[in-house]
């Protein structure tokens, strides 16, 4: 019989935390584009498109399997892009409330994400 190895990744709850975040931002992002742009045509492509970029920013350079490796000061600013664009999308639906929860939120997590990464 061969050797086993422990694979088990350990998850916490600013893990979890975040990634329910990430899924805000991309619904944000998909709920803006259909309410602040007019119908049927801007707003379907930005209803579409907005959180298609999004999760292929996400997917190329932040994601824990990133096609593309930065460093966490790169990673850091593809985060506050998505998450910034979020936020304002909020502000701009006129509910400023939300959006400021969400970047309060968003910038506790990424500190503590960030400082867990660099040690």
């Amino acid at each position: 019989m061969g050797q086993v190895t422990d694979t088990s990744v350990k998850t916490s709850p600013n893990d979890i935390l975040r990634f329910l975040l990430e899924l805000f931002a991309f619904i944000s992002l998909g709920i803006w584009g259909f309410a602040a742009w007019p119908l049927p045509w801007p707003g379907v492509v930005v209803g579409i498109v907005a959180p298609a970029f999004a999760i292929l920013l996400w997917a190329l350079f932040r994601s824990p399997k990133a096609v593309f490796k930065l460093d966490p000061f790169g990673k850091a600013v593809v985060e506050i892009c998505v998450f910034g664009a979020a936020a304002l999308a909020w502000w701009d639906l006129g509910l400023p409330l939300v959006g400021v929860i969400f970047a309060v939120v968003a910038t506790l997590s990424g500190v503590l994400s960030g400082r867990a990464e660099l040690r």
